[in-house]
């Protein structure tokens, strides 16, 4: 299978379970791989054939800036349902949302979740 990577979105949001993680912005990352088909794409060089880039990240950032959820898992599910309603050619996607100001004492690099989702097949039609 095809697929469309994008790598390392970055927004302001306030998601976590904590209050200060409520009321003040930290930055989150997303990663995001989404599986197509391509080969029509390829072949016409056309926009309308493929997922548009740019639709995808405000689709996100919206998510991310605008919504507030206590877990990050949340987050990328969210993310993943809404990509899939409205970019009905994806047949599944891989979201990765990376949270690297955690409220963890200790040293690392971030803490994240990695989700699959896929298009729901409706049996009636």
């Amino acid at each position: 299978m095809d697929s469309i990577i994008a790598r390392g979105l970055t927004f302001l949001g306030c998601h976590g379970v904590e209050e200060q993680e409520k009321n003040n912005p930290q930055t989150f990352k997303v990663d995001l791989e989404m599986f197509l088909d391509l080969q029509t794409a390829g072949a016409t060089d056309d926009l309308k054939n493929t997922i548009n880039y740019d639709q995808v990240f405000h689709v996100v950032e919206k998510i991310v800036a605008e919504e507030s959820y206590d877990l990050i898992e949340a987050l990328a599910d969210h993310i993943a349902r809404t990509l899939l309603l409205q970019f009905p050619q994806m047949n599944s996607l891989e979201v990765t949302v990376y949270k690297p100001e955690a409220p963890v004492q200790g040293d690392f690099e971030y803490f994240a979740v990695k989700i699959r989702r896929f298009q729901k097949i409706n049996a009636c039609s």
